[in-house]
């Protein structure tokens, strides 16, 4: 690798480099991280989950939903693991970069960045429909809703970290209180008959009322098992806010995930049982669908409805947050353009969040298809999986004697666990969405030439994932000598 200009600057130089690319320190205890993590993914809750009904049924989207969440669980052990190594704002590009070297790190960060630029999209279209669904201020589902999602919401992140993550914090409260609130509204009607009530492919091998679509419709489903943890591993990327990472940060992945667990298998069952899975599997809003067996709204309904509205902001807003950070850091290392990564005054990475928020106002306004750019996130999310289960996998072989102040049970077969199943959630993919795959694909490969043809001699070796790479191999360096 050839080292960056900024390793063979003065020392004062360099300082300077990083002084300008510095993120407000200590701004995060490990409540409001819990509540990022759950912040990242309570949007998948209220809605975009019951369309794995109509790729497996009730039955396949179960089996989805437990593979997936078990692979999240492992992933989420083994973060917790590489966080406490090395708790930086790179999150899994950092990981992957030490475990696998700077190609490694280039793939898993890009991969993340698609995933933390689309998903954002996809939901400001998402927050236009539920604006429109309900008649607020007369507005309609258009350009003019999603730019004010951009605008708004960048600027407060603008305003500081700090601020930023309590206004999450108290957005996703409101989310989650009203999943309890649609949960005990809806399991009166809980009718178990009512959940295998989708018509049954006969064609399909291994077809029957629980997986109408046979046993390809499991793996068909696995992108929308994912949707009830999509995100969570972006707690990560708020290491260089975070006080005591090293202790904050494991401990608030590990209580994101348990709390998300809950959430999906209560709010799966109550909505698929109280209306029927043939009911709301195609439904924009499947627990307000739930709730309305005749159509008419309820008071109930139209209190979930609103609460949905709180979910997408939540995540919208949590996912800037995971973008700005992601692309801050790979910036800052040279990985993407370096100025990139300036930050202002108040230690926010400006142009980190209003450069992706003009390309994801660009994408929602032109194509208004959010479905599928959601399936172009799926695409990028499940390839930083990969390897970022890998890079603990490497790290436990290579550096065995690397301080842990968190280590993962069960070790490397816990993130052997997630590697498997990441990769089939891949090639899962495909079969949900040929296209939004093939297009992620393509960025993918013109991020890779970029990379491989001017970036990767441009790295700055005093950014802090460099640093820890440099240090490690000459740490191994002195071990064979």
């Amino acid at each position: 690798m050839s080292l960056p200009s900024a390793s063979q600057d003065s020392a004062g130089e360099a300082d300077d480099y990083l002084a300008r690319r510095r993120l407000r320190r200590g701004s995060a205890g490990w409540l409001l991280l819990t509540g990022l993590g759950v912040a990242y993914v309570v949007s998948g809750d209220y809605s975009g989950w019951n369309f794995g009904l109509a790729e497996g049924g009730f039955g396949g989207l179960a089996i989805a939903m437990v593979l997936m969440g078990a692979m999240y669980t492992c992933m989420v052990f083994a973060l917790a693991e590489l966080s406490s190594i090395l708790p930086t704002a790179g999150g899994g590009y950092g990981f992957a970069r030490r475990a696998l070297g700077p190609w490694g790190g280039f793939l898993t960060g890009t991969a993340i960045l698609i995933e933390y630029v689309l998903a954002p999209a996809a939901i400001s279209i998402f927050i236009g429909d539920y604006v429109e669904s309900l008649g607020l201020f007369g507005l309609e589902s258009g350009w003019p809703v999603y730019l004010a999602c951009f605008v708004v919401f960048i600027g407060i992140h603008l305003w500081g970290v700090g601020e930023a993550l309590r206004f999450s914090f108290v957005v996703t409260g409101i989310a989650v209180a009203a999943l309890v609130v649609f949960a005990l509204g809806a399991l009166p009607e809980f009718d178990a008959s009512s959940l295998d009530d989708i018509p049954v492919d006969s064609s399909a091998f291994g077809a029957n009322s629980w997986l109408p679509m046979g046993l390809l419709g499991i793996w068909a489903a696995f992108p929308f098992g994912m949707w009830f943890f999509l995100g969570v591993e972006g707690v990560p990327l708020a290491a260089e806010e975070t006080r005591e990472p090293a202790r904050t940060l494991p401990r608030a992945i590990r209580w994101s995930m348990g709390i998300l667990v809950v959430l999906a298998v209560v709010t799966f069952f109550a909505a698929a049982g109280a209306r029927g899975s043939a009911a709301v599997q195609d439904a924009g809003n499947p627990l307000v669908e739930a709730l309305q067996p005749d159509g008419e709204a309820t008071g109930l309904s139209r209190i979930v409805n609103y609460a949905g509205l709180a979910g997408l902001v939540a995540s919208f807003f949590s996912l800037i947050y995971a973008g700005s950070r992601q692309l801050f850091a790979l910036s800052r290392a040279g990985y993407l353009p370096k100025f990139l990564s300036l930050t202002s005054r108040r230690r926010a990475p400006y142009l980190g969040l209003l450069v992706p928020g003009a390309i994801g106002f660009a994408l929602a306004a032109g194509t208004g298809n959010g479905a599928r750019m959601l399936n172009i996130a799926v695409f990028g999310a499940t390839i930083s999986y990969a390897l970022m289960s890998l890079s603990h996998i490497v790290l436990r072989r290579r550096e065995p004697e690397l301080p842990r102040p968190y280590r993962t049970p069960g070790g490397v077969l816990t993130s052997s666990v997630a590697l498997v199943l990441a990769c089939a959630a891949l090639v899962a993919t495909f079969l949900v969405d040929v296209t939004a795959a093939l297009i992620a694909l393509a960025v993918y490969i013109v991020a890779v030439a970029y990379f491989g043809l001017y970036s990767r001699r441009r790295l700055v070796a005093r950014a802090p994932e460099e640093e820890f790479a440099a240090l490690a191999a000459a740490e191994a360096e002195l071990s064979r000598d």
